[in-house]
């Protein structure tokens, strides 16, 4: 029912907002601030056409705008909306660098303009809509969604910055807001193809695969050669598991865009599932090429080699990573695993400790954390990482059973009790009831440990070990005199 009424509501947007009586005309800063924040020409026209203009185009300013990735079209229209009533607007000279060096992809030294302006200028939408897409650019999404609030909230009326919050919240993989402001795009533009694509990942992120490729297929009615519409309709395809059609999308979008990297990096991870590694770096290599500072292609390259075997490989790759990127929030845990593989506990140990100051929040990370220092005999610290997993998340049961796995180790039988017999209900598993069986056995109580061995047996008949322990228990009993 509930994937038949997200269909539905595609369709039963809310009537389009009431413009502003007397709109502000749009003036030099704000131009340039969305221009930097790489605002889709669409909107920029618009905007432009809807509000008008005070900024009176010379040939030096149509220079400095086609340096910084102006359509004609736009600058089409800047002619035709220009109001000679209004007061001429004038524009900060380093801001038309900052867009030229945003066009560039030169983000740093766009970035430190930016911010020195909006110390000037700290209402600024356009100049913040502009730092929400620098700090998006260097990985910074907390701090881009902040921007973009700040922008939002100055102008709510310019639709792209409705665009730009869903496609933060869709990176958080929060879906249900990225649809909120995806539909509010749409309530102010029903012709807004970017606003339909910002709804298909909102829905792409809630896994509502078939809303998701309806509402690209608007946008594609809209924007039929827009080369990132085909590339996350391969990412749905490729989730759906129409390999062949994921493909087909991917090939569309490089035929429309030969330079788009994050097709090259997706078709290399295809080809490393596929443990086709050679393809697979070939891939990356081309993505690297174009986007050499990207930190998420380092990372796969980190992965696919880590897939291979090549562990000092990948190890070097997740090295120069993070000496380029020291703030990336992904690949620690990654890089632990190739140290383990290596049998570097320390190293290991050391890296999945940064991957929880990036995440505290996240159970499993703590569960990784505690499991490689159980491994390294540091029992006290990992009980401590368990503990806090099942303090985030005490429905887990494989929090629970790692938990109890320490406790048992320092032979804290009736806490481990306690721990494994709440893993069992909440995923009676043979794993589950084998590990009771064993500490109910620490604690002499075999008659309750052989019940728990049955159990395990008949969940898992295949493994030869729950029946070795079950036998070895019922000798151990009639030794005893137990019958």
């Amino acid at each position: 029912m509930r994937r038949t009424l997200v269909v539905l509501g595609l369709f039963l947007l809310p009537v389009p907002l009431v413009c502003a009586q007397n709109p502000v005309p749009v003036d030099c800063t704000h131009l340039l601030g969305w221009v930097t924040g790489r605002a889709s020409n669409y909107a920029l026209v618009n905007a432009v056409e809807h509000r008008g203009t005070s900024l009176r185009l010379t040939p030096a300013l149509n220079q400095q705008l086609l340096a910084a990735g102006a359509t004609t079209q736009l600058i089409d229209q800047l002619r035709r909306s220009w109001i000679k009533a209004s007061h001429p607007s004038t524009c900060p000279a380093s801001l038309s660098e900052a867009a030229a060096d945003s066009h560039n992809q030169q983000f740093d030294e766009a970035a430190q303009i930016v911010s020195a302006l909006l110390e000037n200028d700290p209402n600024n939408s356009g100049l913040h809509f502009a730092m929400g897409y620098l700090d998006q650019q260097q990985g910074d999404w907390d701090a881009a969604f902040d921007e973009y609030t700040d922008s939002k909230e100055a102008d709510p009326e310019f639709g792209e910055v409705h665009n730009r919050l869903a496609l933060v919240f869709y990176q958080g993989n929060d879906g249900d807001s990225a649809v909120g402001e995806a539909r509010t795009a749409l309530s102010m533009d029903f012709n807004d193809a970017e606003a339909y694509r910002m709804l298909a990942l909102g829905h792409y992120a809630n896994e509502q695969y078939e809303p998701a490729m309806n509402a690209f297929k608007e946008a594609l009615a809209r924007d039929p050669n827009n080369a990132d519409i085909y590339y996350e309709m391969g990412l749905v395809e490729r989730d759906e598991g129409s390999l062949d059609l994921a493909l087909q999308s991917f090939q569309k979008s490089l035929q429309l865009n030969p330079n788009h990297w994050q097709v090259h990096s997706t078709l290399g991870m295809l080809f490393a599932q596929e443990k086709q590694f050679v393809p697979a770096l070939a891939e990356l290599d081309k993505a690297q090429a174009l986007a050499p500072k990207e930190a998420s292609i380092r990372e796969n390259r980190g992965n696919v080699y880590f897939g291979e075997g090549q562990y000092d490989k990948a190890i070097a790759e997740y090295n120069e990573l993070y000496r380029l990127n020291p703030n990336w929030r992904h690949g620690h845990d990654a890089m632990a695993r190739a140290y383990v593989a290596k049998d570097e506990y320390a190293s290991a140990i050391a890296q999945m400790k940064l991957a929880v100051e990036q995440d505290p929040d996240n159970a499993n990370k703590h569960r990784a954390l505690g499991q490689l220092l159980l491994a390294a005999n540091h029992q006290a610290d990992a009980i401590s990482e368990f503990r806090t997993a099942v303090e985030i998340d005490p429905g887990s049961a494989a929090s629970h059973y790692s938990l109890g796995t320490g406790l048992l180790q320092t032979n804290q039988l009736p806490a481990a009790l306690v721990e494994f017999q709440e893993a069992v209900r909440l995923e009676p598993t043979a794993e589950h009831h084998y590990a009771l069986a064993a500490c109910l056995m620490n604690m002499g109580r075999d008659r309750e440990a052989l019940d728990e061995l049955q159990t395990a047996t008949r969940l898992d008949p295949t493994k030869q070990l729950y029946h070795a322990r079950e036998e070895e228990l019922i000798r151990i009993m009639r030794s005893g005199g137990m019958q």
